[in-house]
């Protein structure tokens, strides 16, 4: 298969292919009389496999690594799992930590609605912003200070 129909064949773009081979992933032969790169069925494997690795959210670098493995004739399972164990927790953290975000935009924004405009003086930027520090004080108390300056 040519770069292109194996991009299509495995729902990748040609690019892709070329990148991983670039990588040393892909192990095309070429072609002595037109000088094309041809790959393989085990390229198709591969790509396939990588394809649904990255999609389940390992880097290229634990994809090459678990690869390593399979060449080696060792089972990547154990290592997949490990892997992947550790990057459900990352992810999972991160959920939250963008959870929480979303809760103090949210917060900052209904609190910024009823508080009027300032402009910088020298002194101040953007008072939303350095008056703004919910660890510190409570939302309402922040708008009501606005209000009375």
């Amino acid at each position: 298969m040519r770069v292109s129909e194996l991009a299509e064949k495995a729902r990748v773009t040609p690019e892709t292919v070329r990148y991983y081979t670039r990588q040393g992933l892909l192990h095309p032969h070429r072609n002595p009389h037109n000088g094309y790169q041809l790959y393989g069925h085990e390229d198709y494997r591969t790509l396939v496999f990588i394809r649904k690795a990255r999609q389940l959210g390992f880097s290229l670098k634990e994809v090459t690594h678990i690869l390593k493995e399979a060449d080696k004739g060792h089972s990547p399972c154990p290592l997949v799992r490990d892997l992947f164990e550790r990057r459900f927790a990352e992810v999972s953290a991160q959920i939250e930590e963008l959870t929480h975000l979303r809760d103090r935009m949210a917060e900052a924004m209904q609190a910024w609605r009823t508080m009027p405009d300032g402009q910088p003086d020298g002194h101040t930027i953007c008072r939303l912003i350095e008056h703004w520090d919910k660890e510190d004080q409570d939302v309402t108390e922040t708008a009501t200070a606005f209000q009375t300056t």
